[in-house]
Order: structure tokens, then sequence, then C-alpha cells
């Protein structure tokens, strides 16, 4: 799997799981008939977005993603192509969290209201690495794939040749006056 397709899967699950999480809030609000944690986590929301987009409003990549990048060990083999195993070895601090969430709803729904903002933060904040990462592939000519690692080691990444992107200089004409 390439570092940007895990880049922007964690982007679509973490707003996928944040709008699951928000939909049970609101279903339990509904079925309680009880409006208050509905409306706080509301307004939760609208500020845990407007927070995601001011941190990831940067187009470039952020330290810990340049971090990973710079330690990517050069390779000329293809890692093990298993995205599923990958995602779930990479992502499941995010579903373990999802999952206890969402089962707090019956509980304490404001709980499950913090975490769908949570995630909306860590949704908008990372929406723009994929980009930043594939500007330095371009650059470079690399291709930058997720390596298999344990469950709880930090994330490797391999670095293979890929095709350079050359884009011609525009030179000034000056105008003759």
């Amino acid at each position: 799997m390439t570092f940007r397709q895990l880049l922007r899967s964690t982007v679509l699950l973490s707003f996928g799981s944040a709008s699951v999480l928000a939909l049970l809030v609101v279903l339990r609000g509904y079925a309680n008939d009880d409006t208050g944690p509905v409306a706080v986590s509301a307004i939760w929301w609208v500020v845990a977005s407007a927070i995601g987009i001011v941190v990831g409003r940067h187009d470039a990549a952020n330290p810990q993603i340049a971090s990973v990048l710079a330690d990517a060990r050069a390779a000329e083999q293809l890692p093990e192509h298993r995205p599923v195993r990958t995602l779930l070895n990479r992502l499941w601090p995010l579903f373990v969290a999802s999952l206890a969430s969402g089962a707090a709803t019956f509980v304490l729904p404001q709980v499950t209201g913090v975490a769908a903002g949570f995630l909306l933060i860590w949704g908008l904040a990372w929406r723009r690495q994929e980009h930043a990462v594939q500007a330095i592939e371009e650059r470079d000519g690399v291709e930058f794939h997720v390596e298999r690692t344990g469950l709880i080691e930090p994330l490797k990444l391999v670095r293979l040749p890929g095709l350079r992107r050359n884009r011609p200089e525009h030179k000034r004409q000056a105008s003759s006056a």
C-alpha cells in the first residue's frame, strides 16, 4: 500500500467514524427525547471543524510526515501488498476508539459527541497531507510504500524509484516600451 493511500484512507475513515458517531448521538437524543446532549455536541462539532480547518490549512507536509519520509529506507522491491492488513495494522487505534465511543452512546452520549468532534479535527487536520506527499514524490522521482511492522511499532516507509516529473520553467519576457 502506498503511503498516500494510507493517508487518504485515514482521512476518509476518520470522517466516516465521526459521521457514524454523530448519527448515534442524534439517534440517542431522538429516542430519549433529550436534545441537550445533541445541542452541546453540535456546537462542539462546529468548533472542532474550525480547529481542524485551521490546523490543516498548510499545504506542506507536517513535521511528523516529513520525519517519516526522511527516515524511509531505499528499496528496489515492492513490499507485500496487503491493503486491508496494513489498514488494520496502522489504524487499529481509530477503530478501537470508534467502537468504544459508539458503545458509550448508550450510557453517556456526550462521550460519543466529543469523540466525533476529535475525529473531525483529525480528518480535517490531515486532509492535505496526501497532496504534500505526492508533491515530494513527483519532485524526487520516488514513491513511498508502507512497510509491514508490528501493531505498536512506529510507521516505517520504503522509498522506491518512481517517475520524476519535470516541469518546464517559464521565462519572463521583457516588454519593450
